[in-house]
C-alpha cells in the first residue's frame, strides 16, 4: 500500500538534496571577492536616494496582517458556497456563526483603530 508513495518521497528527497547541494557548493566554491561597489545599496540598478535605511511605519504591517487574515477567512466562503445545497441547514447555520465571528473580529479591528492610517 505504501510502495506507492515512494516515488513521491525519491523526488522529494531528490529536490531537497539538489537544492541543498547546489546552495552548499556554491558558498564553498564561489569566489568570494567582497568590494566597496558590491557593498552599496541601489535600486534597479541605479544608486539610491536617500537613507540607506528607510523605516517603515507599523501600521503599514498591521493592515498588511489584517488584510491577509480576512482574506484567507473570505476564502473559506467558496467551498461553503460549492457544497451549499448538499450541507443543507446545518451548513447554513454554520457558516452564520463563522461569519457573525468574522464580523465581530473585524468590528473589534474597526473600533480599535487599527483600520486607520493617520
Amino acid at each position: 500500500m505504501l510502495n506507492e508513495y515512494y516515488p513521491i518521497l525519491y523526488i522529494i528527497i531528490l529536490a531537497v538534496g539538489f537544492g541543498g547541494g547546489t546552495v552548499f557548493l556554491s558558498s564553498i566554491l564561489g569566489p568570494k571577492r567582497p568590494f566597496t561597489v558590491k557593498k552599496e545599496s541601489y535600486e534597479c540598478g541605479l544608486p539610491s536616494e536617500g537613507a540607506d535605511y528607510a523605516h517603515t511605519p507599523i501600521k503599514f504591517y498591521i493592515i498588511a496582517l489584517l488584510f491577509l487574515v480576512f482574506d484567507l477567512e473570505c476564502v473559506f466562503l467558496y467551498p461553503w458556497a460549492v457544497y451549499y445545497r448538499s450541507l443543507g441547514l446545518f451548513g447554513f447555520f454554520e457558516m452564520l456563526v463563522f461569519l457573525a465571528i468574522l464580523i465581530v473580529c473585524y468590528i473589534y479591528v474597526w473600533k480599535k483603530g487599527a483600520l486607520e492610517w493617520e
